[in-house]
């Protein structure tokens, strides 16, 4: 399997999680918290792979969702909405 359909798998795998913990927001945090699915045994240990300065590939395995370090995941484009844009001034 390449690099990139498990980068693609890592993502919806943090998608069907994080979806279940929204629905578990919308019932108002009922105890005991929901179970969810353990990662994929071939995920674990999957590395960001960016290119670095030095042209070598990331080696860092704390990744997020999209498949990046925090180093790597890429730059805040600002805020998207009308609200968020006049809280800056």
């Amino acid at each position: 399997m390449s690099t990139l359909e498990q980068r693609k798998r890592l993502k919806d795998y943090y998608q069907r999680n994080n979806a279940t913990f929204d629905e578990w927001g919308k019932s108002g945090y009922q105890y005991p918290p929901p179970k969810t699915e353990p990662i994929p045994a071939d995920l674990i240990g999957l590395q960001c792979g960016a290119k670095t300065r030095a042209g070598t590939p990331c080696k860092q395995r704390a990744i997020y969702a999209n498949g990046r370090c925090k180093w790597h995941g890429g730059c805040s484009t600002g805020a998207k909405t009308e609200e968020g844009k006049k809280g800056r001034q």
